[in-house]
C-alpha cells in the first residue's frame, strides 16, 4: 500500500515539474522571439533614418556585434544580427509571430525568398508540431513544390494535401536492389511516424493488410489511413513495378468496396492512391484515373534526389497535372 502511495506521489510531483518546465520554456521562447524581432526592427529603422550608407552592414553591424558580445556574450554575432534584421523584414507584424515555433525554426523560414512558401512551411510546422529537423527535411525535400495544388481558399481539397513524388529515403531501402511490395509495406509500418509526416497533414494510420470480405471473395488492402481534414478513408495500394491497367482496376474496385462496406456515417467518399515506382503517363491518361477525382497515382522514390533532379521531376508532373485539370474543365 505504501509503495502505491509513494508511486502516486512521485507521478504527481513529476507532472507538476514537467508542466512547469514546459511553461518556462514557452515563456523563454516567446521572449527570445520578441527580443530578436525588436532588435531587427531597431536595426532596420536605424538604417532608414539617415542617409543610405553603403558601408552600413559592413561596419555598423560589426561594431554593434562586438559591443553586444562583450556585454552579453554569445548570440549576437554579425550573422545573427543579420538574421534578426531579415526576421523583422519577413514578419513585420509582431502580433503575427507564431510563438509555438522556436528561433531555430524561424532561421530556416527566413531563408525562403517566397512569402507563400514561407507561410506554407510556417503553418505546417505549427499544425503538425514539426521540430527543427522535421522542418529542415521538408524544406530540403521541396515539400511545398511537391504538393499537387496550393489552395488560396481556406477549404482543403485532396489536391492540396497529396504530393508527387513521395520521398521515402528514411525507410532505409536501397533502390538498386530487388524489393518486394511486402518489404516496402513492412518498412512503412516500422517508420509510421515519418510516413505520416511525409504523407501530409491530417493523416492517421488505420490498418495494414485490412481484410475486406464479400459473399464470394476475400481481399486484403495494403494500407489504410483516415484523413480527418478531408473526413474520408484513404486506401493505398503499393506497386514496385510499372503501373498497369490491372493495378488501376484493382484500386478502383477496392475504393468502391471500402466505400460500401467500411465508410461511416458522415464520412466523405473514399480516396484511393496507387503508389508506384514507375508511372506510365499514357496509362494514366487513358484510364479511370483521368476521369475520377478520388483515384490517384503517385510515384515514390526510395532516395532523396539532388535538388535539380527533384525540381525536374516536380516540374514535369506539374505540367501534366495542369493539363489534366484543363482537359477536365473543358470536358465539363
Amino acid at each position: 500500500m505504501m509503495e502505491v502511495s509513494e508511486d502516486s506521489l512521485f507521478q504527481s510531483v513529476k507532472e507538476i515539474i514537467t508542466q512547469s518546465r514546459e511553461k518556462v520554456f514557452r515563456i523563454a521562447n516567446s521572449t527570445l522571439l520578441l527580443t530578436y524581432w525588436q532588435i531587427g526592427k531597431l536595426i532596420v529603422e536605424d538604417k532608414q533614418k539617415g542617409k543610405e550608407r553603403a558601408e552600413y552592414g559592413k561596419y555598423t553591424l560589426k561594431n554593434l556585434s562586438k559591443k553586444l558580445t562583450l556585454e552579453f556574450g554569445k548570440g549576437f554575432d554579425e550573422s545573427n544580427l543579420r538574421n534578426m534584421r531579415t526576421f523583422y523584414h519577413s514578419s513585420p507584424i509582431c502580433d503575427a509571430l507564431r510563438h509555438e515555433l522556436s528561433w531555430t525554426h524561424y532561421r530556416l523560414l527566413i531563408r525562403l525568398n517566397n512569402s507563400d512558401k514561407m507561410n506554407y512551411y510556417l503553418n505546417e510546422s505549427v499544425q503538425n508540431n514539426w521540430n527543427y529537423t522535421d522542418l529542415k527535411r521538408q524544406i530540403n525535400s521541396l515539400a511545398y513544390e511537391r504538393v499537387l495544388e496550393h489552395k488560396k481558399s481556406p477549404a482543403e481539397s485532396i489536391h492540396s494535401i497529396l504530393k508527387n513524388p513521395y520521398i521515402f529515403e528514411f525507410l532505409g531501402l536501397k533502390p538498386d536492389e530487388k524489393i518486394s511490395e511486402k518489404d516496402i509495406e513492412t518498412a512503412i509500418i516500422d517508420h509510421i511516424q515519418k510516413i505520416l509526416l511525409e504523407s501530409g497533414k491530417g493523416f492517421a494510420f488505420v490498418a495494414r493488410q485490412q481484410h475486406i470480405s464479400t459473399d464470394t471473395s476475400d481481399f486484403y488492402i495494403d494500407l489504410v489511413f483516415y484523413n480527418y481534414i478531408l473526413k474520408c478513408f484513404v486506401i493505398i495500394d503499393l506497386k514496385t513495378g510499372e503501373l498497369s491497367h490491372q493495378d488501376i482496376g484493382q484500386i478502383d474496385m477496392y475504393v468502391r468496396m471500402y466505400h460500401d462496406l467500411k465508410r461511416g456515417e458522415g464520412d466523405n467518399p473514399t480516396i484511393g492512391i496507387l503508389l508506384c515506382s514507375e508511372k506510365d503517363e499514357t496509362i494514366v491518361k487513358y484510364s479511370v484515373l483521368n476521369d475520377k477525382n478520388n483515384l490517384f497515382a503517385s510515384k515514390y522514390l526510395l532516395y532523396l534526389p539532388k535538388e535539380e533532379e527533384l525540381k525536374h521531376i516536380i516540374d514535369q508532373d506539374k505540367i501534366r497535372f495542369e493539363l489534366n485539370q484543363e482537359n477536365t474543365n473543358n470536358s465539363n
